[in-house]
């Protein structure tokens, strides 16, 4: 099996990742790609509503619970105490897809576009150390830089210039 190809999406909390993500995945879902996405989260979360009877199986101590319908399926891994899984660990349980676009992980070596918005919580520019971030994508004028830099909100552009990066070929329409 060929490994996916991937693409990241790298920015500082408020820069813009998560609507430049889900345009993109529109955006090549549009164009006829099967598309997966992974996104880091620095925090607890939970995906499960207390009392269901999937969060009172993970409460009870199983190690992952599988909820399965007509619709979808989820499986929720539990990592009671364990450390936070490899980045390539969890690429490798994705069903094959086209293109796997990350969101989060800026310190994973992989190609990827740094998310700017004036409105970010942190304005440090993460381009400058990071030789994987190959363009960026920003709400303001960037000059300081010789990477490409495409307007945040240009998703069709940034689309094709990932296709570019990634090689990605003909879409199975």
């Amino acid at each position: 099996m060929t490994a996916p190809k991937i693409f990241g999406i790298a920015g500082w909390k408020n820069s813009g990742k998560t609507g430049l993500a889900v345009r993109l995945v529109t955006e090549f879902t549009r164009r006829g790609y099967r598309i997966s996405t992974i996104k880091h989260a620095h925090h607890d979360f939970d995906i499960d509503k207390v009392g269901a009877d999937s969060y009172r199986h993970r409460q009870a101590g199983a190690h992952e619970v599988t909820i399965v319908s007509g619709t979808r399926y989820a499986i929720m891994h539990e990592l009671r105490g364990a450390p936070e899984p490899e980045f390539e660990e969890i690429l490798a349980r994705l069903a094959p897809c086209d293109l796997v676009l990350i969101e989060g992980y800026k310190r994973e070596p992989i190609p990827k576009i740094e998310a700017r918005r004036l409105e970010a919580a942190n304005r440090e520019p993460l381009a400058p150390g990071d030789p994987h971030i190959c363009a960026i994508a920003a709400d303001h004028a960037v000059t300081d830089t010789a990477l490409p830099v495409f307007d945040l909100d240009d998703t069709g552009a940034i689309a094709d210039f990932i296709a570019g990066i990634v090689g990605l070929g003909q879409a199975k329409a």
